[in-house]
């Protein structure tokens, strides 16, 4: 049976009824009369009566009658119809959800209630409503929690759409800067869980909150960089202390081969991390937290992105996870430079990723053949496409740190590129044409060094780039 199933058509009696008294909800063939009985049914079973009846009966208060669980999905259903959501907004019903959450312990009822007002969150009007229920915020918090993944699941999905509306964002990072635990326990969720779908949906929460409000990022930063230097052994095994790097790496790791929004909202999670120093140093200041990042990204862009292999167009798919894990990748070089494992003999495969990466986007960024033939709007349309910001991006970010590598470069590593190929000339004219003309000085002391290695390839680089050629006699002049 499928978790949400739609609700069954009326019958021709039934449609005549409803049509003929009025009983339909907004534009829709969906009766007030059944979802009042449903919503009525909610109510008794959160009642002070019905509560106390069964309070010595756990078993009786965690599961759900069948007909009453079929239902209530019909009406989850039917919330994500406008119409429907604004017609339970003015029935109360987000008051005898509220109920249901803080009285009921059966985890599919409060699954289905918590998803019916993420669906109902969905509208502005009623997302803003339920946003300054105070009480209803502090209880949806708490669902945070819950040891039920489903549960957990659909409180990320109704967070993540009340925090991605600009008029109530800032009321839901207060909320959450109020209450330290559920660092806690997204951190619990991000390093133990290996439900894709849940670790997904809080990684685009995390990401949101850190990309919202830099304040927060670094009190979540600062959660559990210093264990107390007085407390228990005991204590300290017993109380585990979370850091916010590791539990991102963990939850990267679940969801890099199954989905890669997940992963990207991972790594763009790690990128807004080294936009401040304490998130650079969260990452770099343990050696074996910066070589865990280094190695997981490092095998993501060698081995796993934009292979040899891949048509160009691949990178629209990859660009903004690519972005991200460069940034990433960039920061920890600049950062730790003396560290055995960003030793750049055993990195060269970095140099090939990037280029490869630079010859897609010159691909990808080409004008189609017949875009002379088009009309001055489609040709203004087709230069749109052609810088598109993404890619803009991920060949800046690919250029500087390139570039930052270059700079590295001696005689024996570029030997030993030319001979494992990570370099040639055609991989060169690439580097060069994209790191021209920003980054001029750089590319000039490569070829110095080219010189002392390959003499030929040097020369034919220089014809090609005759820029480059009058520099270098220039300097030789003097």
């Amino acid at each position: 049976m499928d978790r949400n199933p739609s609700p069954p058509p009326p019958s021709r009696d039934q449609d005549e009824e409803v049509v003929a008294g009025g009983d339909c909800i907004g534009s829709t063939v969906y009766s007030k009369h059944w979802l009042f009985g449903v919503l009525s049914g909610l109510i008794q079973i959160v009642s002070p009566e019905n509560t106390k009846s069964s309070s010595d009966d756990e078993e009786q208060q965690v599961e759900l009658d069948e007909e009453m669980e079929n239902e209530i999905c019909r009406v989850w259903d039917m919330s994500m119809d406008e119409d429907v959501a604004l017609f339970l907004q003015e029935f109360n019903a987000p008051d005898i959800f509220l109920g249901v959450l803080a009285k009921s312990k059966c985890p599919r009822l409060r699954e289905i209630c918590v998803g019916i007002l993420g669906n109902m969150a969905c509208f502005q009007e009623i997302c803003v409503s339920i946003s300054s229920d105070k009480n209803l915020g502090q209880v949806l918090l708490h669902c945070l929690y819950d040891s039920d993944p489903p549960t957990l699941l659909e409180t990320s999905r109704l967070l993540l759409t009340c925090i991605s509306q600009t008029e109530v964002a800032n009321v839901w990072v207060e909320r959450i800067r109020e209450h330290p635990a559920i660092y806690d326990s997204i951190c619990f969720i991000m390093s133990s869980s290996t439900n894709v779908d849940l670790l997904v949906k809080v990684g685009e929460v995390v990401d949101k909150l850190f990309d919202l409000d830099e304040k927060l990022m670094l009190e979540w930063i600062g959660n559990g960089a210093v264990q107390p230097l007085d407390q228990p052994q005991e204590e300290s095994e017993e109380q585990q202390v979370f850091r916010i790097v590791p539990c991102v790496l963990e939850a990267a790791k679940q969801v890099r081969s199954e989905n890669l929004e997940g992963l990207d909202a991972y790594m763009h999670i790690l990128q807004l991390l080294t936009t401040v120093d304490d998130g650079i140093q969260a990452i770099v200041q343990c050696s074996d937290t910066g070589k865990d990042t280094w190695n997981l990204l490092f095998d993501l862009v060698c081995h796993e992105f934009c292979q040899p292999d891949d048509p160009p167009i691949i990178l629209q798919e990859q660009k903004t996870v690519l972005a991200s894990i460069f940034s990433v990748l960039s920061a920890i070089y600049a950062s730790q430079s003396e560290q055995e494992y960003l030793k750049i003999e055993n990195d060269l495969p970095l140099i090939d990723s990037l280029i490869r990466v630079l010859q897609n986007v010159e691909q990808c960024q080409k004008k189609p053949e017949n875009s002379a033939e088009s009309n001055e709007e489609e040709t203004k349309k087709s230069d749109l496409t052609q810088d598109d910001f993404h890619l803009k991006i991920l060949k800046d970010i690919s250029c500087e740190f390139l570039s930052n590598i270059f700079q590295v470069l001696t005689k024996d590593i570029v030997a030993k590129g030319l001979k494992e190929g990570q370099l040639n000339k055609q991989k060169c004219c690439c580097a060069f044409h994209n790191l021209l003309p920003f980054y001029s000085p750089v590319v000039e002391d490569f070829l110095r060094i080219l010189h002392e290695v390959d003499k030929t390839l040097a020369r034919n680089l220089e014809e090609s780039f005759p820029s480059l050629k009058r520099r270098e006699e220039m300097t030789r002049g003097t």
